[in-house]
């Protein structure tokens, strides 16, 4: 590869990198106005948490619209983020206007959870277009360091909260700016050489990656990542801060918060990069295997360390915070490889989609794990997750197609 295509693909990542991070801050925006929301206008746990599940909820509905009309893989995948980023960012600014305790917010939110469908997965879409594939593959390294910044904002809003959060009004217009900001820069983005011209609708082709052994068994594989993924990163605050507070550490909450950031967002997307890089030398089934074992047995043990050693407790917190998302990528750039080149976009929205709407379970779940087990065994439920992914990917691992990806049968 000549020293001016290098250029083009740093410079086309990093600039893609600023976009989704801004563009993303709508998502996040929510996590860190809960507290001033709940002081300023006293809204009530319910209502707290539909500011949450809300974005989720219109994610899935988004993704599974945008999977099902092909949309990442048929429309100009930079007009398709700049739309998205735009409709989000104006569904976000109207909050402004709205009181806080109704139900209008929460249909904001609705919409700006659906409009990052053409945010997420079309990032990652766009990184791909970059990736040389075969022995040199880079897609992991790629894919992982998008996955790695988004995973970084979404660790932010502990550090916001740690230090007395930040005024509502101030987060949601801040958020807004960015993502207009994102949606304007997205056009400075160059595609790579493995850009394919749109394919005709397929009604059908959404669910590719379901009836094609391979595809399946990397998507399962991703399920089973997100059974544990999503409700870990929701309750990892609340478990952090109720141990410390058995422990007796001064400012519970607050090194709850700090650890958690570490955990989350430092941690986690430090372990996205450095998966990728691993993934594209090692093989992509060896490092998400790896990952999934590591984090499973973190769901396992880490109940147990409850009340126990503050320090102890954040070394093994800040390892599953790096090992529970590492994979996440991983399972995509697999999809990447394995999908048509022109339908690549689709079937990553799909996975997308079903992901999230497993998240929506067990974050929903959760509380009366905790309520039935206890924190000592409440994360053991989510251990489920990773152990499936692991059988997925070993499936995977032996299927003939598994050549098309990084590492092969490795």
């Amino acid at each position: 590869m000549t020293a001016p295509a290098v250029t083009g693909k740093a410079r086309a990542i990093a600039l893609l990198v600023i976009c989704e991070t801004g563009a993303l801050a709508l998502w996040f925006s929510a996590t860190a106005v809960v507290p001033s929301l709940i002081v300023d206008h006293g809204i009530d746990a319910d209502h707290a948490a539909l500011l949450t599940s809300g974005v989720q909820i219109g994610f899935v509905v988004g993704t599974l619209v945008s999977a099902l009309l092909g949309l990442a893989d048929r429309l100009d995948p930079r007009r398709f983020f700049a739309a998205a980023a735009l409709l989000g960012a104006g569904a976000n600014t109207l909050i402004l206007l709205l009181d806080p305790s109704g139900m209008g917010i929460i249909a904001c939110r609705f919409i700006t959870g659906a409009a990052m469908a053409g945010t997420y997965p079309v990032g990652m879409k766009m990184a791909t277009t970059w990736a040389r594939r075969g022995g040199a593959s880079d897609m992991g390294l790629l894919v992982g360091t998008v996955v790695g910044a988004v995973v970084l904002g979404s660790g932010l809003p502990h550090l916001f909260n740690a230090f007395g959060g930040v005024d509502w009004r101030l987060a949601i217009s801040v958020a807004s700016v960015s993502a207009v900001l994102a949606a304007g820069l997205v056009f400075a983005v160059p595609l790579g050489p493995n850009q394919r011209p749109s394919p005709p609708f397929d009604a059908g082709a959404a669910l590719a990656g379901f009836r094609d052994p391979a595809l399946r068994m990397a998507n399962l594989g991703y399920l089973g990542h997100m059974w544990e993924l999503y409700a870990m990163w929701a309750w990892l605050g609340v478990f952090l801060s109720a141990s410390f507070a058995a422990a007796g550490l001064v400012e519970a909450e607050l090194w709850a918060r700090v650890v958690g950031f570490i955990a989350i967002g430092v941690s986690g997307g430090a372990g996205c990069v450095l998966a990728g890089a691993l993934a594209d030398r090692w093989g992509r089934t060896t490092i998400t295997m790896g990952a999934m074992a590591i984090s499973g047995i973190c769901c396992i043990i880490v109940g147990f360390l409850f009340g126990g050693a503050p320090w102890l407790l954040a070394i093994v917190v800040i390892v599953w915070g790096a090992t529970v998302i590492a994979d996440s990528a991983q399972f995509s750039t697999a999809i990447a490889e394995l999908a048509p080149p022109d339908r690549i976009g689709t079937l990553l929205t799909m996975q997308t989609a079903a992901g999230f709407l497993v998240t929506l379970v067990t974050i929903q779940i959760m509380p009366l794990v905790v309520e039935t087990l206890t924190w000592r065994y409440a994360f053991t439920v989510l251990a489920i997750g990773p152990f499936l992914g692991i059988w997925a990917m070993a499936r995977l691992r032996r299927h003939p197609d598994a050549v098309k990806i990084a590492g092969g049968n490795r």
